[in-house]
């Protein structure tokens, strides 16, 4: 990531000082997947709600995000709260997550696949990776512009080929394009052990 790119989201991040968001989809409906306890790991992840609803569950998380402004405000929070989510400032591109330490990998509205070899990496046997991001197929708004930060269909099972899917959803234009989960994919999967 550009220099350019941090400061954007710096900017974004001391805009919206505080704000509590709730963890994504992904996260929220299958808390039930988790095991009791583990280190987690959450790639750009702004204000990581998601971290700390898996600390909730148990889990150790460690927050990673290029803006140092979430980073702060993330640590913050933790503090406050007790949680134990600790966020660090870094480029994931740049720095990759140590081989075989997490239990767990969540990612969500973030695509860059050249990290994708880390991420499967950085999972231990039988550790999952909780994914959801924006795809290409979609019925409104919303999300990146930019076709390259968006999933092609099916493209998180295959950037995951070889994990054991516990869950796939990725609705698309089928059916009433009203209502379900659209714009986006998301996948729990298992690295084998």
């Amino acid at each position: 990531m550009t220099n350019a790119s941090r400061e954007k989201w710096d900017r974004i991040y001391s805009k919206n000082r505080q704000q509590i968001s709730s963890a994504t989809a992904v996260v929220r409906e299958n808390l039930h997947l988790l095991p009791e306890s583990g280190i987690g790991l959450e790639l750009a992840c702004g204000l990581a709600a998601n971290s700390f609803a898996l600390a909730g569950q148990g889990f150790k998380m460690d927050a990673w995000d290029i803006s140092p402004v979430a980073v702060e405000q993330v640590n913050q929070r933790a503090e406050a709260d007790g949680a134990t989510v600790s966020a660090t400032a870094l480029d994931v591109v740049e720095q990759p997550p140590e081989q075989g330490h997490y239990d767990l990998v969540v990612v969500s509205h973030f695509l860059d696949r050249s990290i994708i070899t880390a991420i499967i990496n950085c999972l231990k046997p039988g550790g999952l990776v909780f994914y959801q991001t924006f795809s290409q197929t979609r019925v409104g708004k919303g999300g990146p512009s930019n076709m390259d930060f968006r999933l092609a269909d099916n493209e998180l099972l295959s950037l995951f080929a070889g994990f054991k899917v516990l869950v796939y959803r990725e609705e698309g234009l089928h059916g009433d394009a009203s209502k379900g989960f659209r714009n986006e994919a998301m996948l729990v999967a298992q690295k084998p052990v």
